[in-house]
């Protein structure tokens, strides 16, 4: 615990830094807040659920910007057919790291119903730091 001490910026202050770690850990820029959510589970666990709320919410507004940008793309590429293929529900996937932006982008490009997308997504996204949560203890 002394040696994450140190990330404690108040628990207010960390969870809006989670939010925007997750946010653009969710994006095409480089990152990850896998690490920090941890961090910030282990030292205030009364706020697990505030946490896995912040960076969930977080990592799925960024995986639907990086959506929303490839949607402005012109021409509808006709090589997608898996994202084609499972249309929204391919977007559970979009928790794995850097196919998991390819396929928020796939999305977008090809113009597939925003809502459904953003419900996929997030189910994906707030698994995955379910999954970090638990091992947090």
């Amino acid at each position: 615990m002394e040696l994450i001490s140190w990330l404690d910026p108040g628990v207010e202050a960390g969870l809006a830094g989670l939010f925007a770690a997750s946010f653009l850990a969710a994006t095409l820029l480089p990152g990850g807040s896998e690490a920090l959510f941890f961090a910030l589970v282990r030292l205030h666990p009364d706020q697990a659920a505030a946490a896995l709320a912040a960076a969930g919410l977080g990592n799925t507004l960024g995986g639907m910007s990086t959506y929303a940008a490839a949607r402005l793309l012109p021409n509808r590429p006709e090589k997608l057919a898996a994202v084609r293929r499972w249309g929204p529900a391919a977007l559970v996937l979009s928790w794995a790291p850097i196919a998991g932006d390819a396929l928020c982008a796939a999305a977008g490009w090809l113009r597939l119903p925003w809502l459904p997308c953003a419900a996929w997504m997030a189910l994906g996204k707030f698994a995955r730091y379910a999954v970090v949560l638990a091992l947090a203890g």
